[in-house]
């Protein structure tokens, strides 16, 4: 029996241990910085130089190329993290190292340079590698000898990190774009400061939990079922990782650099194709042929569901390359499409449902900060007044925030405020689908992969309706903000049948042994879709420019519902292949 478990499980918050709280609002905090700066990169980068909060005026095209080299990293750098922390530092100190280098990059992007916004990107990327994948992995092991309360943790868990979503994306952008990019990217990085205090304060309250793993001598035994072999990497799939995982990262890094610094790493061509197609193509076909030559090496139930998880991460590439586009596209049909300057009774509205989506959840969380004092004060309580000054500081800009809006006359919703939608809707409908779930009518994988991407695709149709009067080439308009507003409704429906089943299943069909690397391959998955997103959503202009925004938001419309519709009829072949596992 650990005894470390069986104290954190003494002091119960909601039925919980108190050290899931304190994960709840590290996660939180993180997750305010990380979509607070988020929401604000694009609409900085393409800010007009002269005006009221001018930004760098930079081409569309360059700007989504960089977010998505940067988003796409944000999946990659975990696989690392993770394994460092597994076999080096531990998790918590890997998470406190983490928030440390979050902090010093939204400090740095604060300085508003080019140089200052790259060190940051950067900061935040190796920030997130080591947080991200470690936060679960100490709920995990809090929860041995209790697994059936492991559900309902990560519930509460992935509450936070949408109440972190929601406050930053209101916050942040709020600031941002009323203040000063500065500020908004500055209380980004405060927060996630006082988030890494407040965890690193609390870490007697875990004793040895995620302390720095203890070295084992002997070698660990691998147990194998029945019919089952080992598929040890030969040394040409070590070539083959490596030589695919450098042309990736070379084009992960050159599509920004040729674009915006016009310096091209990958300066030649062959035939009508440049550098940066062939090294890309090159490396994703090295790729596709390491993990076929290893799934014909397993026995025949392993390898058909491989193939399985294999059409799943197909459709996971095409799902999220239309998905992030709420961090380019859509951000910017936000900015310069949406019709956001209200008046009279709209204004008084608006006012009203954003003062309520404001104060109501955060007198919850409040609330929830009240019980964790309650029992941990005598343990943690230095970690606690942090938390507690965090949360006077969220009141403070809250209050702020509310008094000038009603202050003046009118409004101008601010184009950051759309992306609190996603978390708002997912908070509001997850406890719905969950139901869904553990009913007699819980459909299929293929069924769940096939409704996501089709109601992925219906939530661009409205766009694509909605921007149908816009004129070819046109750079503004005022489309009714109500085609906005159901985009995201109809993208959080697809998220909410797709999204949290691809690991679920994943974790089913892979033999233990193979988790780690198969989970390295899906956030891959994910990796290549976030790039993808950013390098379509930069041919908007392009697009724009020779056909209309319709025809462009249309491609994002006909290409999920057509994928949506190939899972779905793919669904009884993926149940053979799935032998049984649902």
């Amino acid at each position: 029996m650990n005894t470390d478990i069986e104290n954190l499980f003494k002091d119960k918050v909601l039925g919980h241990p108190g050290g899931l709280f304190v994960l709840f609002f590290t996660e939180m905090w993180e997750r305010f910085s990380f979509y607070g700066m988020r929401v604000l990169l694009v609409l900085f980068l393409t800010a007009p130089l002269l005006g009221g909060n001018p930004g760098w005026d930079w081409p569309r095209e360059h700007a989504l190329s960089l977010i998505g080299t940067y988003a796409s990293l944000l999946y990659i750098t975990p696989i690392l993290g993770g394994y460092i922390a597994d076999k080096f530092i531990g998790y918590r100190l890997a998470v406190a190292l983490g928030c440390l280098l979050m902090t010093l990059g939204h400090a740095s992007m604060a300085f508003e340079t080019q140089w200052s916004l790259y060190i940051g990107l950067a900061f935040l990327i190796i920030g997130t590698g080591f947080f991200k994948p470690n936060m679960t992995a100490i709920i995990s092991t809090m929860y041995e000898g209790h697994e059936e309360k492991k559900d309902g943790a990560y519930t509460i868990y992935y509450m936070g990190v949408n109440a972190g979503a929601f406050f930053g994306i209101m916050l942040c952008g709020y600031i941002a774009e009323n203040v000063g990019w500065a500020w908004g990217f500055g209380l980004a990085g405060i927060f996630m400061f006082m988030g890494m205090v407040q965890f690193w304060l609390a870490k007697a309250l875990f004793g040895k939990i995620g302390d720095k793993p203890e070295k084992v001598v002997q070698e660990e035994k691998v147990e194998l079922k029945e019919g089952e072999k080992l598929n040890p990497f030969s040394a040409i799939d070590k070539i083959l990782i490596a030589l695919s995982a450098l042309g990736g990262l070379l084009y992960l890094f050159n599509d920004p650099l040729s674009k915006i610094g016009s310096i091209n790493l990958l300066d030649f061509n062959l035939g009508n194709y440049d550098g940066n197609t062939i090294t890309i193509l090159t490396a994703l076909f090295l790729f596709l042929f390491l993990m076929v030559s290893r799934i014909i090496r397993y026995t025949s139930v392993v390898r058909d569901r491989m193939i399985a998880v294999a059409i799943f991460g197909f459709f996971t590439v095409f799902f999220f390359a239309a998905f992030e586009q709420s961090l380019g596209s859509m951000t910017i049909f936000a900015k310069d499409y949406t019709a956001r300057a209200l008046t009279g009774s709209s204004a008084s509205i608006f006012k009203v449902v954003d003062a309520i989506l404001t104060v109501g959840p955060l007198v919850i969380v409040t609330w929830v900060l009240y019980l964790l004092f309650k029992k941990t004060y005598s343990k943690i309580g230095l970690s606690n007044i942090v938390l507690a000054i965090s949360f006077i500081g969220v009141w403070a800009v809250v209050l702020w925030k509310l008094n000038r809006e009603y202050s003046i006359e009118g409004t101008e919703v601010p184009a950051s405020w759309f992306g609190i939608l996603n978390s708002f809707f997912i908070i509001t409908l997850a406890p719905l689908f969950s139901k869904w779930w553990e009913s007699k009518y819980n459909p299929s994988a293929a069924m769940k992969y096939g409704l996501g991407l089709i109601l992925l695709g219906l939530g661009f149709g409205l766009l694509a309706y909605g921007s149908s009067g816009i004129p070819q080439g046109a750079k503004t308009a005022s489309i009714s903000m109500i085609f906005l507003i159901l985009a995201y409704l109809f993208h959080t429906l697809g998220e909410l049948c797709l999204s949290p089943v691809g690991l679920s299943y994943l974790s089913k069909l892979v033999p233990g042994r193979m988790i780690g690397i198969m989970f390295g391959i899906w956030y891959l998955a994910i990796a290549i879709g976030q790039k993808a997103a950013g390098t379509t959503g930069g041919m908007i202009d392009k697009i724009t420019s020779e056909y209309s925004l319709s025809t462009f938001f249309l491609m994002f419309t006909l290409i999920p519902i057509a994928v949506g519709a190939i899972s779905i009829l793919l669904n009884p072949l993926l149940k053979k292949l799935m032998h049984g596992v649902r």
